[in-house]
């Protein structure tokens, strides 16, 4: 079934004669953003299995640095896809203006999956770009709908590849500098598309070649890739110009995503009476002074990083007493589930865990060889190797052992 369409196209209808765009350019533009978002893809479900792990299957303790590798990954990778897209999108948008728009029912559905996947892509990115930053000026719940909207930008890349797969496969095999046919492109697809007229126009020289085009993608999203992974890569935290967090200017050399005062904690946080509460078969609270004293408990001191989603991170120096010990000592085993409760009352304030990172993780009372800051969850904040960050409660008040 055939649409219906004008013989010509309207008069002011946008025209271009530009010979660097090319099915080619396109191609490897496109293939180097398809490997991008498959690589967000995976990174980006092992991040959220960090909120809802099966009990069967829980979070390994090691590597220490594996949510720091893998989340890290994962914001630099969506950090250059922003860059990346927009190269791709310059490449193919003379397509918008194709005369007639559809000429058949297939080519219209085809379009429209184009639409579902641009726009799942531009929304994906700009959100996950503003969690980055901590503004979260959209009416959703951040991660859930991240984790959804994963979904259809990856079902929606898959249609198009293998809708477009046979251009794909030409544009890989043709080499950049050949005058090759770009099928999609409105005025090789239709002269009339040149001119009023009619008359086919020659190709304006341009400044810069398709080489060109790669070579400038290619040098611009490293130096973006570059100046931002200093937030997590520590060697490249002298040229993070375009890092969103940097560790020495956070207390004890650690950044803050939420201070106390955002917390609203500030003032149970110093109380003086303070004491954390065990519960399980066999309940018990402990003041501070005890949890830091070697002699009522068994302190530890690990080297370990603390990585957040929004693709911070750093190691640090933690001390404190196992989480382990006090949950053996309220009745529990390593095989216990424990739920942790912070003293703040909104957002993450409780966590689980189990597995091999309940046996790994500590109750921390210092960091980096000094007293823990309030704004690092003081008086006491867990701290538990390849976990993500805000899963690490501060200012805790509350163990359960379920």
């Amino acid at each position: 079934m055939r649409l219906p369409s004008a013989a010509t196209r309207p008069r002011r209808w946008p025209h271009f004669d530009s010979p660097v765009r090319s099915t080619a350019l396109t191609a490897r533009l496109g293939a180097a953003l398809g490997i991008a978002i498959v690589v967000l893809f995976v990174t980006g479900l092992l991040s959220h299995y960090q909120y809802q792990p099966w009990r069967w299957l829980p979070e390994p303790a090691s590597p220490v640095w594996g949510y720091r590798v893998t989340q890290g990954v994962h914001v630099l990778t969506g950090t250059a896809c922003i860059p990346l897209t927009m190269i791709k999108l310059w490449s193919v948008y003379p397509n918008l203006f194709r005369w007639p728009p559809a000429r058949t029912v297939r080519k219209a559905l085809e379009r429209l999956s184009i639409f579902v996947l641009v726009a799942a892509t531009l929304v994906q990115l700009a959100t996950g770009f503003m969690n980055v930053l901590n503004w979260y000026a959209f009416p959703w719940f951040f991660t859930k709908m991240h984790y959804r909207l994963a979904w259809v930008v990856i079902g929606a890349v898959l249609l198009h590849v293998a809708v477009k797969l046979p251009d794909i496969a030409y544009g890989l095999r043709a080499r950049l500098r050949t005058a090759d046919v770009l099928t999609e492109v409105p005025w090789e697809d239709n002269p009339d598309a040149h001119s009023n007229a009619g008359e086919v126009e020659p190709p304006t020289p341009e400044a810069i070649g398709r080489r060109g085009v790669l070579a400038a993608a290619s040098v611009g999203i490293g130096v973006v890739v570059l100046t931002a992974a200093g937030q997590t890569v520590t060697a490249l935290e002298p040229i993070g110009l375009l890092a969103t967090r940097r560790y020495p200017d956070g207390p004890q050399r650690v950044p803050v995503n939420r201070t106390a005062e955002q917390a609203d904690v500030r003032a149970l946080a110093t109380d003086p009476d303070w004491t954390l509460r065990v519960d399980g078969p066999r309940p018990f609270t402990v003041p501070l002074d005890a949890l830091e004293d070697a002699g009522q408990l068994r302190i530890s001191e690990a080297r370990l990083p603390i990585a957040c989603v929004e693709g911070w991170s750093v190691g640090a120096l933690w001390r404190g007493p196992t989480l382990l010990d006090l949950v053996l000592r309220a009745g529990g085993a390593a095989s216990s589930t424990v739920r942790l409760h912070s003293l703040e009352k909104v957002g993450y304030n409780v966590s689980e865990i189990f597995g091999p990172q309940l046996s790994a993780a500590l109750l921390a009372t210092h960091l980096n060889g000094a007293r823990l800051d309030l704004d690092h969850g003081y008086p006491l904040r867990l701290i538990s190797p390849n976990r993500a960050g805000v899963l690490n409660t501060k200012w805790l008040s509350r163990i359960e052992v379920l």
